[in-house]
């Protein structure tokens, strides 16, 4: 019998300290994840870098600043309309280092492969992870493999590493946000999600719904040339735009209103969120972000991003004010308001 931690100590609020076990929703960026971070990654590994609490560590070296970061993807099915587990292990650690406001340079790239996984499989997975760094425009500089037995890895998991350069001026953390800023998102939101719904379960919907997954370096880059004085950016990854916003309300102790009739979302994602029961603001995203910008610079920051492939569906959403600080207030279509909380779980499990 092993001796189990004491965890008298710990504060940790309701629902961790309930679930002596990991739950799968752990993973999934709401609630539960913000908890396990929160009352047992941070105080464990604390510093001033980390608490910073941006998609990327900011680190002053040799008179450049640097953004670095890692994600891990083990996402089912490997290869979705879309996209794949290969490119999304590129286009996740770029975006991330492009929400600081970097110019991506290197990937380092990890590779748990499970017994028994078909060579054919691991090349396409790789062959897109290649073409997707060079669309990116960056380079896989190392890596490490590993395989464990069969029935324990699902395939293959991948996690990479990356690290930018900041441009000297350039000032972008999620506590930056201020009362009278716009809010505006890149895109449609929720088509990675369903993307990946729609194949794992095998669903079929009028039209084929394609993730978005893409490298937004270029968009971001777009973005601070016509706005400048950007505050925050976030990729609406996992948790959507819902859990992206209720991220920079609470570090940045600012109330966020958004519009939900002003909203970009595609028809057939509509579609099937409403046939499931779903929020496109909850549904996870792998190509879109969202931006808090001074309001004198909003609509010179909304042309830039519809003037670039990526962003030609953006919009302004919303705007940051003084009332409820570190609450997200949805005004609804038919003119009432709604709290939009994260949720505590997962919605869809595995989608990066």
């Amino acid at each position: 019998m092993t001796n189990a931690p004491n965890i008298d100590g710990w504060t940790c609020p309701l629902p961790l300290r309930d679930q002596p076990n990991i739950l799968i929703g752990h993973g999934g960026g709401g609630k539960l994840s913000a908890e396990l971070i929160e009352h047992l990654f941070y105080p464990a590994f604390a510093n001033h870098l980390l608490q910073a609490r941006g998609d990327s560590a900011v680190l002053a070296l040799a008179g450049e600043r640097l953004a670095f970061t890692t994600d891990s993807f083990v996402v089912r099915p490997l290869f979705f309309p879309g996209g794949s587990i290969g490119d999304l292990a590129v286009n996740g650690t770029v975006n991330d280092l492009a929400m600081m406001g970097a110019r991506p340079l290197y990937l380092s790239a990890g590779f748990i492969l499970e017994e028994g996984l078909p060579i054919a499989t691991l090349g396409g997975v790789v062959e897109r992870m290649g073409a997707a760094a060079r669309v990116a425009g960056v380079q896989i500089v190392a890596g490490d493999t590993k395989v464990v037995e069969r029935g324990h890895g699902d395939g293959v998991y991948i996690n990479t590493s990356g690290i930018g350069v900041i441009p000297p001026g350039v000032q972008i953390a999620p506590e930056l946000a201020r009362p009278g800023d716009m809010v505006l998102a890149s895109g449609t939101l929720g088509d990675h999600g369903m993307a990946i719904l729609s194949v794992r379960e095998g669903l079929e919907f009028e039209t084929v719904i394609q993730s978005d997954c893409a490298p937004l370096h270029g968009l971001v880059e777009a973005l601070l040339a016509a706005a400048p004085g950007v505050r925050v950016l976030r990729d609406a990854t996992r948790g959507g735009a819902a859990a992206a916003l209720n991220e920079i309300a609470r570090a940045s102790g600012i109330g966020v209103v958004i519009d939900e009739r002003k909203l970009p979302v595609n028809p057939a994602t509509a579609a099937a969120c409403e046939l499931l029961g779903m929020d496109p603001l909850h549904v996870a995203n792998e190509g879109k972000l969202v931006a808090f910008v001074p309001p004198d610079q909003a609509e010179a920051a909304l042309a830039a991003l519809r003037a670039h492939e990526l962003g030609a569906q953006a919009a302004i959403i919303g705007t940051v004010v003084e009332a409820h600080p570190g609450v997200l207030v949805g005004r609804t279509g038919i003119g009432g308001s709604r709290v939009i909380d994260t949720q505590v779980g997962e919605q869809l499990p595995r989608i990066c």
